[in-house]
């Protein structure tokens, strides 16, 4: 029989052959895999044993610490077979897993407990920096114990670092002679360049500052580092770590003052280092003056409140008229969007310096005072060169205006001017010095026959 599609009908008694194809073997593998995924086996009872690179040595400082202090103990006080032994040592032993041990050991003699005190049940050596004699020669050769230590595992340097930052902090734990030790030495490493000068951070810790600990600390630190190097060099290195500015930090807020620090450490022996702070505060002082009075002046503030300001910074920062004239004129000068056009610069400038001549007159009742006027005209002249030819124009304008007399103008054309366009600016005055001395020599006659 045909179905209406013409193809032959299935009887209903025929039955449906399914297929006898066997699966294939890697059908039966994936089968078996997810199988396997599905139905992970449980072990129990079984070990398996750890391979030796999987296995995490027990942290033992004790131990280390006995095989140190055995080896100091055979070296005894020779600093020199000290540095030996532990060149030798750091091929046998973790340094870099026990550094802090190690330097504990060198430092205090054993492992030191929270707050800087030794433990009482612990193994200690007298062949270390606590133990030793106090004095500068004794902490510059256990410097170089240190310096040799860290120089020949280079791994050391930042576990050092962040034991001696520990150890300032627990100063209080030490005694007096015991901080003097480390305050010599710590100024010995600093000047050699084994240590950084941001370690000094920990010394500004609440506590310390407090209780007077950082400051006479500083004081024995300041004088080995300075004996080693000089004021420049130690200075240098606090700038480095934003740290110069800082100093007055080691004392209270109450007595945070350029006179009280200076008063400190000049009696400790330590005048430099006063000298150094006051000229930092002073630079502050004078930028944070210019910063202000460019702001008085972009608001268009009076000159009489300009001035009043001033004369209150200068008093209370001591800083001398000479430094203050310099500063307003650099504050006139960058209020200005000057003209590209060395023709319509000077027109410029004349109407700009004009309005503000008032202001500078202020600060020019030395003569010392003018004439740092004058190099500082000279020297912006020359450093903007559309102003080369606007320098004689200004100077008369000053004259005029009373900014500036004849007496500083005459010594700076004689042999106080600097080289900057010496030739140019000497050669623009010629006819106007010679008419100052021609209306000097009048006045002068003038004067005698009056008499």
């Amino acid at each position: 029989m045909y179905g209406a599609a013409g193809a032959p009908a299935q009887s209903a008694s025929v039955p449906v052959v399914h297929s006898l194809r066997q699966p294939s073997p890697q059908a039966t593998g994936v089968s078996f895999m997810n199988n396997q995924k599905q139905q992970k086996p449980t072990l129990s009872g079984q070990r398996f044993k750890t391979r030796k690179r999987d296995e995490k040595e027990r942290f033992d400082p004790t131990q280390f610490q006995d095989c140190i202090i055995q080896g100091l103990t055979e070296t005894g006080t020779d600093l020199e077979a000290v540095a030996k032994f532990l060149d030798a040592s750091g091929a046998k032993l973790d340094y870099r897993r026990y550094a802090e041990t190690l330097f504990d050991i060198l430092v205090a003699g054993g492992m030191l407990a929270p707050g800087g005190t030794l433990a009482d049940d612990m193994m200690r050596t007298d062949v270390c920096v606590f133990a030793a004699q106090e004095d500068l020669e004794t902490m510059q050769a256990f410097a170089q114990v240190f310096n040799k230590l860290i120089r020949r595992y280079k791994y050391l340097e930042k576990g050092f670092e962040d034991e001696v930052k520990k150890l300032l902090l627990f100063l209080k734990g030490f005694s007096e002679s015991e901080r003097n030790k480390l305050a010599m030495l710590t100024g010995v490493l600093l000047a050699n360049g084994t240590l950084n000068a941001s370690i000094l951070n920990s010394l500004y810790n609440e506590n310390l500052v407090k209780e007077g600990v950082s400051a006479a600390f500083a004081v024995k630190l300041f004088k080995s580092w300075i004996n080693e190097k000089d004021i420049n060099a130690v200075a240098a290195s606090l700038r480095k770590v934003s740290m110069d500015n800082r100093l007055m930090e080691l004392f209270p807020a109450n007595k945070q003052s350029v006179e009280h620090f200076t008063k400190y450490f000049t009696e400790a022996g330590l005048k430099e280092l006063s000298e150094y702070v006051r000229n930092q505060q002073t630079i502050g002082a004078r930028k944070e003056l210019q910063k202000e009075l460019q702001e008085q002046m972009s608001r268009g503030d009076p000159f009489k409140d300009i001035i009043l300001y001033v004369k209150e910074e200068m008093k209370k920062n001591n800083i001398p008229e000479p430094v203050v004239i310099g500063i307003v004129w650099s504050s006139v000068m960058s209020t200005v969007e000057w003209n590209k056009k060395e023709e319509l610069v000077a027109e410029q400038a004349i109407k700009h310096l004009k309005q503000y001549s008032p202001l500078l007159a202020a600060f020019t009742t030395q003569g010392q005072s003018e004439l740092t006027l004058l190099l500082k005209i000279q020297e912006y002249c020359y450093d903007n060169i559309h102003f080369m030819k606007a320098f004689q124009k200004i100077v008369v304008l000053f004259y005029k205006a009373e900014v500036l007399s004849e007496e500083p103008i005459l010594k700076w054309y004689k042999d106080a001017h600097v080289a900057k366009g010496k030739s140019v600016f000497l050669e623009q005055m010629k006819k106007f010095v010679e008419w100052l001395k021609n209306a000097e020599e009048e006045s002068e006659s003038e004067t005698e026959e009056g008499d």
